[in-house]
């Protein structure tokens, strides 16, 4: 009797680790899933939320002036770069100091003012790179 009860109890315990080992890996897995999910949304993806693409600014504090034309399909901008866009008859100032690294400036332009897809390209911000050009 005392063999078959600690056989018994040696089962239980075994058994309980492999649940508690895989509960562990699905945790990890959905852990993942997630960190993966919120790192996808930084490469362009128009679900995430409009303060990581910057924030809107006055025309004055703009470092530069980038037209857009009909011919215009991508702009290169800094970090922290603050930029004035004209689209034909009508502009609009972007600070570009969020996350993101690519983007649809028609995001950010006020509605109507670009007819088309225009992407655009956010270098990292010089201020924060180490030497040698690296985060």
């Amino acid at each position: 009797m005392k063999y078959s009860s600690v056989f018994a109890s040696c089962i239980s315990a075994t058994t309980s680790a492999r649940t508690s080992a895989r509960m562990a890996a699905i945790s990890l897995a959905i852990l993942l899933a997630t960190a993966l999910t919120a790192c996808a949304g930084m490469s362009g993806n128009p679900g995430y939320p409009l303060d990581f693409l910057g924030a809107a600014a006055a025309p004055q504090a703009a470092q530069r002036t980038i037209v857009i034309t009909e011919q215009t399909r991508w702009v290169n901008v800094e970090g922290g770069e603050i930029v004035r866009f004209v689209a034909g008859k009508r502009q609009f100032t972007w600070n570009f100091d969020g996350p993101a690294d690519v983007f649809d400036l028609k995001r950010i332009a006020p509605p109507g003012t670009l007819d088309h897809t225009v992407t655009a390209y956010v270098a990292p911000n010089p201020l924060y790179l180490r030497e040698g050009g690296h985060f």
